[in-house]
């Protein structure tokens, strides 16, 4: 590995999905973003729910992976990531998504008054919903486009 590049790795409980050189990570922490680079001093951080994003080691911008929960490792040569879920832009179902937002949106404008709300468990669920639409938006789009007189 070059000496401008660490090793990233990011794991789930279902399988690993990442294990790449990169130059720059960029994860949602649980109190904000945190931008890890080479040489980072090491420590071990909550993950919040948002848009983990990368520098591949030749500069590219990665597409982003929508990560939910979970903890961090820095190392100043590798970042571990072990999230509840993450997943990858062609990975995520977009209707269930949307339908996911419309569902948390209604119980948080029902208000408190007229059921027993989690407010945590239904702001968790806006944020994943939101985060899904969001990184999803970056899936190469499939199209069939009819032709005419075929």
């Amino acid at each position: 590995m070059s000496a401008g590049a660490i090793q990233l790795v990011i794991v789930t409980p279902e399988r690993q999905l990442l294990s790449q050189s990169v130059s720059e990570v960029t994860l949602p922490g649980a109190d904000g973003e945190l931008g890890v680079l080479p040489g980072h001093a090491p420590l071990i951080t909550e993950l919040g729910i948002g848009e983990l994003r990368y520098k591949e080691a030749g500069g590219a911008a990665s597409e982003p992976i929508a990560v939910i929960r979970g903890f961090t490792e820095v190392l100043p040569d590798r970042v571990t990531v072990l999230a509840e879920t993450a997943e990858r832009p062609e990975e995520i179902d977009i209707e269930r998504a949307k339908k996911a937002l419309e569902r948390a949106e209604k119980r948080i404008a029902a208000g408190p008054g007229t059921q027993d709300i989690d407010w945590d468990r239904a702001t968790a669920s806006l944020q994943r919903a939101l985060v899904r639409i969001k990184v999803a938006e970056y899936a190469p789009r499939k199209r069939s486009v009819a032709v005419p007189g075929h």
